[in-house]
């Protein structure tokens, strides 16, 4: 079968959910026994996400091979189970770099180099390389922004071209919003027709429209946004509230989104649908017999989306354990020493979150003394492993000004150090240790026993390290390291054997957490938490 092409748009208003209908679509299609790749396209200049505030743009998510991506394919991930790359996530940065380098090396002949044909032909190449080089049998790609928005322009133009030249194979899916005015007492289809309408305007005719709604949509409303919008009635998709992201893909098989998809494709519906293991997952959420109480400790709380994967992982991990996981969100800048007892008292589980810079810091070093001096369960990520190292160096080994260079350059104890490799690069985007590397586990370890094996391979994002000049020091006052780079000899997890949970990770495990496949970390931690609670 030919590659079959979805391209999902938005309208109305932003923040709609087209990552979530995206991935729950490609969720439906997996579970009938098809490959699907998912595929974000983003309007924005910057080359990646990389260099982005994250209360701007939310968490940088990173994928195995390294690349800095936009948070919507943690969500891919998530859903699906399927590892993504460099190729599922394009920036307007990104798509004119690659059209000035090759102007650059002459590759256009001396030709003017324009928006069309040539910004478009390199997007098209973009979206037909996925479906080409990785041999899909579905590329749903989504289109970041929202209709009308003049940097998506180039990006729903190639959606008419390739529509053109693909013709059955392909189908714009447009998410929108239908408001329900309480005065009137009635969901408003008018701002829907104007948003269509603007897609048309550039060309393009969506072939199914998925409507959000609070209020339930009635036959006589579907029927007329099909009737103004040039779309059968039963192509008008109902997407109401749920309680959770992960009741999305039933709620789309419900309203039979994957059935008129198939049948716009030309794609006989032969294989049976297999959801058993997303409704199991989806009764262990909802049905919960334990509770915990966690804190993340991060200085980026006021946007929840800055820990996304974080927070995904703690729901994973919680269904897993029947157990529903209360998460905390603590401004690490407002944690002191007056009243770090005040700010953390009450909770099963500490993590501390990663992060760069100055900002906070601090409050997280006193946050990790706080848990292990209390014996609560406590997980440092990254930046979190590192304040751990920090704290360990200034309270148990007695080096009052033990630091990362990262923050204290002229530290006399630089527990953390730059890494090698990264002390004469100057530019911040795509710099740093990114991607899957391998670690070997101490046997008889804690994470050793978390992971029952002794190889694993985890992704990083990082630019500094544990400075093992001081590791032997470390293990004869009691923090042990627990994984090793078999290849560098770099410190990937540290542990306190005599604390019942205290472990630091240089990795980011949050990043391989799955809806069907939880962290092991996570749920070991979630685990000390109801214990420790118990």
């Amino acid at each position: 079968m030919a590659t079959k092409y979805i391209f999902v748009t938005g309208g109305v208003a932003s923040s709609l959910g087209k990552g979530i209908i995206a991935a729950s679509l490609a969720r439906l299609l997996k579970a009938r026994g098809y490959s699907v790749a998912n595929q974000k396209l983003d309007p924005y200049i910057n080359i990646d996400p990389g260099t982005l505030n994250p209360y701007e743009h939310g968490e940088c998510y990173v994928t195995e091979d390294g690349a800095e991506t936009d948070l919507d394919l943690g969500h891919y991930e998530r859903f699906t189970g399927v590892a993504t790359s460099h190729a599922n996530n394009v920036t307007t940065g990104r798509i004119y770099q690659n059209v000035i380098e090759k102007e650059r090396r002459g590759d256009f002949l001396g030709k003017t180099v324009q928006v069309i044909p040539h910004i478009t032909n390199e997007i098209k190449e973009r979206i037909t390389a996925l479906g080409n080089t990785g041999n899909y049998e579905f590329v749903i790609t989504e289109i970041g922004g929202t209709v009308g928005d003049i940097e998506s322009y180039p990006f729903i133009e190639a959606v008419r071209q390739l529509k053109w030249t693909l013709g059955r194979n392909s189908i714009v899916i447009h998410l929108t919003y239908i408001p329900y005015i309480a005065a009137a007492g009635e969901l408003k289809t008018k701002p829907t027709q104007h948003s269509v309408k603007a897609l048309q305007q550039q060309g393009v005719q969506p072939d199914i429209i998925v409507c959000r709604t609070e209020k339930p949509l009635t036959r006589s409303v579907r029927d007329k946004i099909g009737l103004f919008c040039n779309i059968e009635g039963d192509c008008v998709i109902e997407d109401g509230d749920v309680s959770s992201i992960y009741e999305v893909p039933i709620k789309m098989h419900d309203e039979r989104l994957d059935i008129q998809v198939l049948k716009k494709l030309d794609v006989p519906i032969k294989k049976d649908i297999d959801l058993a293991n997303w409704e199991a997952f989806l009764f262990k959420l909802k049905n919960p017999e334990k509770e915990v109480s966690v804190g993340l400790v991060g200085k980026y709380v006021q946007l929840q989306d800055a820990y996304k994967s974080i927070t995904e992982a703690f729901i994973h991990a919680g269904a897993e354990l029947r157990c529903k996981v209360n998460v905390s969100y603590i401004n690490s800048e407002n944690i002191t020493k007056e009243n770090v007892d005040e700010q953390l008292k009450g909770l099963t589980g500490i993590l501390v979150a990663p992060g760069f810079g100055t900002r906070g810091i601090e409050g997280k070093i006193l946050a990790v003394n706080y848990a292990r001096v209390n014996r609560v369960p406590f997980l440092g990520i990254c930046l979190g492993m590192q304040c751990a190292v920090v704290e360990f160096a200034r309270n148990v080994l007695g080096y009052d000004d033990a630091h990362s260079v990262e923050i204290a350059p002229a530290t006399s104890h630089p527990v953390i150090d730059m890494m090698e490799e990264q002390k004469n690069i100057s530019n911040m985007g795509g710099t740093m240790r990114l991607g899957a590397y391998p670690c070997k586990l101490v046997e008889g370890s804690k994470s050793f026993e978390i992971y029952g094996k002794e190889f694993i391979s985890e992704r990083h994002r990082h630019r500094y390290e544990f400075n093992n000049k001081y590791i032997n020091e470390y293990k004869e006052a009691g923090m042990v390291p627990a994984g090793i780079n078999p290849d560098s000899g770099l410190v990937e997890i540290v542990e306190i054997p005599s604390h019942p949970f205290f472990v630091g990770s240089q990795f980011h495990p949050e990043y391989k957490s799955t809806a069907l496949h939880p962290h092991p970390l996570f749920v070991a931690f979630v685990k000390a938490a109801m214990e420790y609670k118990r």
